[in-house]
């Protein structure tokens, strides 16, 4: 279980979960990364920027 850093709601990991995926809160709709399983730390997903080849 980790903790929404958004909202505070509780999250439930995948038993499989990895450190950089991308986990949606449920309650609040924001995009986590998971950068710690032990201990569980999860962080505001990094927003993906436009790459135009430059």
């Amino acid at each position: 279980m980790g903790e929404c850093p958004i909202c505070a709601a509780e999250i439930e990991l995948a038993d499989d979960a990895i450190a950089g995926e991308i986990i949606v809160c449920d309650d609040c709709g924001a995009e986590l990364e998971l950068v710690s399983k032990d201990p569980v730390e999860l962080a505001e997903a990094p927003s993906a920027e436009e790459d135009w080849g430059q």
